[in-house]
């Protein structure tokens, strides 16, 4: 007995279809934007001159996580000059800031609304569960289909990858606000705006630092994958060193996502800490 087949395929496609058809202006714009951010921040990275970009890096680290994290900053960025590897870093850089940027920018308001709503926090969770289990490369498909070879799909897959995180630790560190808290504002006749900017935020800032760390390194993660529609920079050169097999020019490349994303690790990380919680 033939079993009937689902046309889940062909939904699929008739979906992207209509889509690309009917909301072409809207893509056009999306990618117009997002094609004018990464250009300045990438255009910014590179207009800098190297030991400029290593003083700004020792002092944002100094003073956010310090000196040790300052020190690795320097150092490892000098590393990766030297591996002649500047460009792609400050490329990757520039893509990975943008992602985390546009993911901020969605996810925090999504993980508020979800806080502040059981039902707007049951129709997110299978969305953000289906976002966080679906293998990264399918994410290059609708994102090539809409947008074309280049950087902005590759920083509108990251997005979709990496946001999940912002979202949900947005949702938990509001939630986990002491609910005498709450209640005592209130009774003080607070507002729901002043609720949510005066009381919840701050207190659930730590909790919100940790998604936004995790959405910057997710990101970072979606380099090489990136690269395969055109997102160059780092990844390039791994998938280069993969399809040419050149076992050192991957290891270069990966090596220097290593030390990128340390860097950025520690400092995200360190975000809102006091001196003495630092490392």
């Amino acid at each position: 007995m033939p079993i009937y087949r689902i046309p889940l395929r062909d939904w699929v496609d008739a979906f992207v279809d209509y889509v690309t058809i009917n909301f072409g202006v809207i893509f056009d714009a999306v990618n117009s934007v997002v094609e004018v951010i990464l250009n300045s921040l990438a255009g910014f990275f590179l207009f800098l001159p190297w030991y400029i970009t290593l003083a700004l890096f020792f002092v944002i680290g100094w003073r956010i996580a310090g000196r040790n994290v300052a020190f690795f900053s320097v150092v490892g960025l000098f590393f990766v000059l030297n591996l002649n590897l500047w460009n792609e870093t400050m490329n990757t850089l520039a893509l990975v800031i943008a992602a985390t940027l546009f993911s901020i920018a969605l996810g925090i308001p999504l993980g508020i609304a979800a806080a502040r709503s059981d039902a707007a926090e049951k129709i997110l969770r299978p969305f953000l569960d289906l976002m966080q289990t679906m293998p990264s490369f399918v994410y290059l498909i609708p994102a090539l289909l809409l947008f074309g070879l280049g950087r902005v799909p590759a920083v509108i897959a990251t997005v979709v990858f990496s946001m999940p995180p912002s979202v949900r630790l947005t949702n938990l560190g509001i939630r986990q606000v002491p609910e005498d808290v709450v209640e005592a504002a209130l009774s003080f006749g607070a507002t729901p705006r002043q609720l949510l900017f005066d009381i919840q935020l701050p207190i659930a800032a730590k909790t919100i630092m940790a998604g936004i760390n995790q959405t910057m390194l997710l990101a970072l993660s979606m380099v090489v994958i990136a690269a395969m529609i055109g997102a160059g920079g780092l990844g390039r050169i791994v998938l280069n060193g993969i399809t040419q097999v050149e076992v050192g020019l991957g290891f270069e490349g990966g090596i220097s996502i290593v030390i990128l994303a340390i860097i950025l690790d520690r400092i995200t990380q360190s975000v809102g800490k006091t001196e003495k919680e630092m490392v």
